[in-house]
């Protein structure tokens, strides 16, 4: 929004400054200001509200230390959350651009849902929230809309090989790069020096045309990625602080990611997809690491307010979304390895349960109590410190994750 304005300013009446909203970086930090701003200040008169109507979270005894004290802390915070992306990626985010509507529309899609599922949690005293189904259906929902987009748009291209040729213009002998893009569901393999893969391969061995027909492939991975990445932020959600912070780290990266795919030398240089106006998705993931970082002034330990399904499945999906825009999915194990974590404790937990009670006739567990922060708590590790170090690697597997772009 503030980007066509003073835009306009700057060519209509050359107005002093304005020339600077045509930078990215410029954008972005201002993104992060805001949001941190919106976050501590809407958060305070969120919080006060939602005490107000006694929003609070119903908590279980599930043996865990201090666990009790924690009842009745107002929850749906993800408001703040929301508030704090939104409203900075409209004011200073191109709102033309094809990357930014996809994330706002994910943004406020898995809200919605969040929101619905602390709605009946707590208004209408239904602990199951919104049914497990319904919650599916939703996310599948918008890895329909997410796929297909980033299939059909004629906006959405990548340029797998910068070409730099040396012409005569002018009578001089230049430098001239070539970026044609084109439609092309290539994708970036970590750690492998020839690193595009085609989801087009998988429908090429029956016959079909790959390049019509990849979303076959494509569109079902990027609703399992969209499903797994919001449920296992939401599983991270568990103790004060965790899933914010490692949602910030994984901002940061991502952010990363998205400005050296954006621009054509760095993604020359580090000989990876160049991918045409995603450069100005960090403007966006700026607004989203201000928010979580905002968010923490009141969620850290001892947390004031809980962000509740509203922000978690936001946050897990954002993450997701993001990452396959820019063709780093297969990355996510790594960027996401908290995430990846606390999911396979869950799985491993009940599976292994469900096994040993079947063969055994009594379910044995791998971890005193999933997921596996639980664990450590029910092991006397203070809460504070689980968040600490948790995301210490958190910040490792984002530091491996940038190598990747040069380790191979």
């Amino acid at each position: 929004m503030l980007y066509n304005l003073f835009k306009y300013l700057d060519q209509a009446f050359n107005l002093p400054g304005a020339g600077v909203f045509q930078y990215i970086t410029f954008r972005a930090g201002m993104a992060i200001i805001l949001s941190l701003v919106i976050s501590m200040v809407l958060g305070k008169r969120i919080i006060t509200l939602l005490l107000r109507l006694q929003v609070g979270e119903t908590v279980r005894d599930l043996g865990l230390e201090g666990q009790m004290k924690k009842q009745g802390t107002p929850t749906m915070g993800g408001l703040i959350i929301l508030s704090a992306i939104l409203i900075p990626s409209l004011l200073f985010a191109r709102l033309d651009n094809v990357y930014i509507i996809l994330l706002l529309v994910s943004t406020v899609w898995l809200g919605v849902i969040g929101f619905l599922d602390d709605y009946i949690k707590v208004f209408k005293k239904n602990k199951g929230g919104l049914k497990g189904k319904t919650k599916v259906i939703g996310q599948i929902g918008i890895g329909l809309i997410v796929g297909f987009t980033l299939f059909m748009h004629e906006d959405v291209t990548v340029v797998p090989d910068v070409k730099t040729t040396y012409e005569m213009v002018d009578g001089k002998i230049e430098k001239v790069t070539h970026l044609e893009g084109e439609k092309s569901m290539v994708t970036n393999i970590p750690f492998l020096k020839n690193n595009e893969f085609d989801y087009g391969v998988f429908v090429e061995w029956l016959g079909l045309d790959p390049v019509q027909w990849a979303w076959i492939a494509f569109v079902p991975i990027v609703i399992f990625i969209t499903t797994a990445v919001s449920n296992g932020a939401n599983l991270t959600d568990g103790i004060d602080g965790l899933a914010t912070g490692t949602s910030a780290i994984i901002g940061v990266t991502l952010a990363v990611l998205a400005y050296v795919s954006g621009n054509a030398v760095f993604a020359d240089y580090l000989n990876i997809l160049y991918i045409p106006h995603s450069g100005e998705l960090v403007v966006f993931m700026g607004a989203f690491v201000g928010a979580c970082i905002g968010f923490m002034w009141y969620n850290a330990f001892p947390a004031q307010v809980f962000m509740g399904d509203t922000g978690s499945l936001s946050l897990g999906g954002i993450i997701a979304v993001f990452a396959i825009a820019i063709r780093k999915e297969l990355l996510i194990p790594i960027i996401c390895g908290i995430f990846l974590i606390e999911n396979l404790s869950v799985v491993l937990q009940v599976s292994y349960f469900k096994y040993t009670k079947k063969k055994f006739g009594e379910g044995k567990r791998i971890f005193l109590m999933s997921p596996l922060h639980h664990h450590y708590q029910k092991k006397g590790v203070p809460e504070p410190k689980i968040v600490t170090r948790f995301l210490i690697v958190g910040i490792l597997l984002a530091i491996l994750s940038i190598v990747t772009l040069k380790l191979r």
